[in-house]
């Protein structure tokens, strides 16, 4: 049986290091409230590790309404079961000591050695080398630069206008510095060095005018080969912290991103981001994401071909199989995860967009309306959920803003 999991503090382990490290308790909550995430992009047959309260119930109704084929398996479940594959989030090494404990066989697991390359490779750091690739292509920009002394940061950022200062590892959206009028102060400096003798390296680059947010997404499998899953088309805040994404098949994006750039422009990027993961992220083996953007210059607009790369199933990965298993032919949408200090506020929000986006569907698909993908329990600071527009509304304009 393959066995999914998801765990949002992948990158927070990975920053720390360590096989005892203990996530904190915003990703434990998030972790909890979202566990039957998974349950959307598994294969058929698979289980979802999550506590049973409140998801068994979910998920019989979301396998009686969408013929889902997934089964809940609760942790002490662990030892009791034969494993073909465990497939988290994201791997590191704090997941492999607990899936241990759990009584899950080593033959299911990644060995200490992959784990340990893996973790390089999902460093920021690869970010300098991987856009080697893409310096042919007259219409990408993109720059990374890897410091190692305060001194590197201190030039870095005073010979340059506005740029990010990123750690080599962090939570999505995080460990970013931004330094907005070209001065190393002394709060940038400290930043610096309590990264340089964390992490051993700041990554900076450049503050682009950015237009849009998008991704690749890939598959690596053993053999090293890639295939291409699709776009992601996804917003973010003006400090990089992802807040949700749009859901529309391929042929869409492509429309919704040819508003600025040639399709042409996206098809060579995808080959040669292909070519680059081969070389660059070779022995890893699973669900990445490419990071990019499309942005303003002087005189046109040009493609920041890799932003981050993202070596875990990601948010984009997920929408990507919620428009191919929900969406109504020609209908458009959003997939969100939002967080609300108040447990009751949570409830109130999804009991008001139960009311007011009544879900419509037509021959088993969305045509319009809201839907959670998860249970919104009582406990419970985190949804996750989609809302759909009909068919005959201008999902492009709508989306930017116009």
């Amino acid at each position: 049986m393959n066995l999914y999991l998801f765990n949002p503090d992948a990158d927070l382990a990975l920053a720390d290091g360590r096989v005892n490290y203990i996530p904190p308790a915003s990703a434990r909550q998030m972790a909890c409230d979202l566990a039957l995430l998974p349950a959307w992009y598994a294969l058929p047959g698979s289980g979802v590790l999550a506590a049973s309260a409140y998801n068994d119930v979910f998920l019989e109704r979301m396998s009686d309404l969408w013929g889902m084929d997934a089964h809940l398996v609760t942790e002490p479940e662990l030892g009791e079961i034969e494993l073909e594959s465990m497939i988290p989030w994201g791997w590191n090494a704090a997941l492999r000591n607990r899936l241990l404990r759990n009584g899950v066989s080593e033959k299911a697991l990644p060995t200490t050695e992959k784990l340990d390359s893996w973790r390089i490779l999902a460093s920021r750091e690869r970010m300098e080398e991987a856009l080697k690739a893409f310096r042919h292509l007259s219409f990408c920009v993109g720059e990374s630069r890897n410091l190692y002394n305060i001194e590197e940061c201190r030039t870095y950022v005073e010979t340059r206008k506005q740029v990010v200062l990123k750690m080599p590892w962090s939570g999505s959206g995080k460990g970013l510095f931004w330094c907005l009028d070209g001065s190393c102060t002394q709060t940038v400096q400290n930043w610096c060095t309590r990264v340089l003798r964390t992490q051993g390296c700041v990554v900076a680059s450049p503050i682009y005018n950015k237009v849009s947010d998008f991704a690749l997404e890939f598959y690596m499998n053993e053999q090293g080969e890639v295939s291409f899953e699709g776009y992601s088309c996804f917003k973010t805040t003006a400090r990089g912290a992802y807040t949700g994404n749009l859901l529309f098949a391929d042929k869409e994006a492509e429309k919704y991103l040819s508003a600025h750039v040639p399709c042409e422009w996206l098809h060579q990027v995808c080959w040669e981001a292909k070519l680059m993961l081969q070389k660059t992220f070779a022995g890893y083996v699973g669900y990445l994401g490419i990071d990019m953007m499309v942005c303003h210059t002087e005189d046109a607009y040009a493609i920041h071909p890799c932003v981050e790369v993202n070596l875990r199933m990601n948010m984009g990965l997920v929408a990507s199989n919620l428009t191919r298993r929900l969406l109504a032919p020609g209908a458009c949408g959003s997939f969100s995860v939002e967080y609300h200090p108040s447990a009751d506020d949570l409830r109130a929000c999804h009991e008001r967009d139960m009311a007011l986006s009544p879900l419509v569907v037509c021959s088993g698909r969305i045509s319009e309306g809201y839907l959670p993908l998860v249970p919104v329990t009582p406990s419970a600071h985190y949804r996750a959920f989609v809302r759909v527009a009909p068919p005959d509304k201008d999902c492009f304009r709508s989306h930017n803003g116009q």
